[in-house]
């Protein structure tokens, strides 16, 4: 399916009077298309798979900004840090670890993200507001000096339910101002950015609209 480059402009355009900033979420997408968008002037993508971002990273311009928003293995985490612009999904105090441990080695500092669970589905990831307090606390105490928390990241229930969405939104974004140094909220997708922004994220990643449906990996 081609790039729907009609949808590209129109969001570029929308974002462009909010200030936020778009992650093309371009996984399972062949390196063609995000060309296309990159000529376009779009640098921010984002990818769910660790081996399928090194592999394109590799083929790609080296300005391109990437932004990793799957779910994190410990033992993966080597392979992204050298070149990676964004972790948004640090779940556990374990990924916080093994990020500030590989990022030392390289001698750099990784911004990430950390993630919320918002949503009412148990499958999803993140902390709660408990244990994200106990993270909070712990940065403080410059535990993970090559790890730089730039914000917060969620992800709305599965749910043709508005208010359920705009609810879990504004609990995230209440989380997000009650610390003054964070700078990026991410949340929001394809089926639900609008509702995002006007709840204040400063960062939504968007897939399907740009690239159509993604294939499922094997």
């Amino acid at each position: 399916m081609p790039v729907n480059i009609s949808s590209y402009q129109s969001l570029i355009g929308e974002l462009a009077k909010t200030d936020t900033t778009l992650v093309a979420v371009s996984k399972t997408k062949p390196v063609e298309d995000i060309l296309e968008l990159y000529n376009l002037g779009q640098r921010d993508f984002g990818e769910n798979y660790v081996q399928e971002l090194v592999d394109k990273a590799a083929q790609l311009p080296n300005d391109i900004l990437w932004h990793f928003i799957g779910h994190l293995q410990t033992n993966k985490v080597k392979l992204i840090v050298p070149f990676v612009q964004l972790i948004h999904g640090v779940d556990s105090l374990k990924l916080l670890n093994e990020i500030n441990k590989e990022a030392a080695k390289m001698g750099k500092v990784v911004n990430c993200l950390l993630q919320i669970h918002i949503a009412l589905e148990e499958t999803k990831f993140g902390f709660d507001e408990a244990e994200l307090a106990n993270v909070l606390s712990t940065i403080k105490l410059n535990k993970w000096p090559n790890v730089n928390i730039c914000g917060l990241m969620g992800m709305g229930s599965f749910t043709d339910d508005i208010a359920i969405t705009k609810k879990e939104f504004k609990q995230l974004k209440s989380l997000y101002d009650s610390n003054k140094e964070f700078k990026i909220l991410s949340m929001g997708m394809s089926g639900d950015y609008k509702m995002a922004i006007e709840a204040g994220s400063t960062m939504v990643r968007v897939g399907s609209l740009l690239f159509g449906e993604r294939q499922k990996k094997n």
